[in-house]
């Protein structure tokens, strides 16, 4: 039985599909990277999964479960968004955002905190004066206090440097592999994120345009780049 399966979704913004005809299964315990372009869909992936977007067809469901769309129901069941945007309060003290966090499924704040130890010491100070990964690591916090049973992260690695990346990122990896969490990573850093998912789906205006093993995608780099750029790309793109 999957954690999180999306069946023949088709999803988007009025009359507009963002997403079509999508099938995507994601087991506990395994990390799923989610690639493509901007505009490719992926964010409306995340936010029909969880519920902020109704899809216009197909089906979402959790442990066999049709999911309702409703986000505060399915946080209570344990499927939580981290958006791109964080969701974090910055007149706030970090102390007191994951005080906020923790008001429905409290979880030991200890625990969390070891989880992250850059941000142990900093939980009084107010987030607007955090960096960027200190931030983004708050966001984290916030997740794994809700009790993730499927954890769905947008962009982890927007606005940031390369080495907060390279410490976020393998944190996603130890939580799969001892809280047992499925995790769906969507990420620009396409190397650093094959580099801790067990699979890969590239997106291409809303449809699956590749997918396989991370470790077969990370190591045929052209068929990566050609299906971000549907088949038209140029020599010199990276990914």
């Amino acid at each position: 039985m999957s954690a999180l399966e999306l069946k023949g979704v088709t999803a988007g913004y009025g009359h507009a599909a963002a997403v079509r005809d999508l099938d995507l299964a994601v087991s506990a315990g395994e990390v799923v990277a989610l690639l493509g372009p901007n505009g490719a869909g992926k964010t409306t992936v995340l936010r029909t999964a969880v519920g902020l977007l109704a899809p216009s067809a197909g089906e979402v469901r959790a442990f066999g479960r049709p999911l309702p769309r409703k986000v505060e129901k399915n946080s209570r069941e344990g499927v939580i968004l981290v958006p791109d945007s964080r969701a974090i309060f910055h007149q706030l003290t970090v102390r007191e955002n994951l005080s906020l966090a923790r008001r429905h499924r409290a979880r030991d704040l200890d625990a969390v905190l070891d989880r992250l130890p850059r941000l142990a010491p900093l939980v009084e100070r107010r987030v607007g004066l955090l960096s960027g990964g200190e931030q983004q690591m708050l966001a984290l916090a916030k997740a794994l206090l809700a009790r993730p049973r499927v954890l769905l992260v947008d962009e982890l690695s927007l606005g940031l440097a390369p080495l907060a990346v390279q410490e976020l990122l393998p944190i996603v990896r130890t939580l799969a592999d001892e809280s047992w969490v499925a995790v769906v990573l969507v990420e620009q850093h396409v190397d650093l994120a094959l580099s801790v998912a067990d699979r890969a789906v590239v997106l291409h205006h809303g449809r699956v345009a590749l997918s396989g093993s991370a470790a077969d995608l990370r190591a045929d780099r052209e068929a990566v780049r050609q299906a971000y750029f549907g088949g038209h790309a140029p020599e010199d793109a990276l990914v």
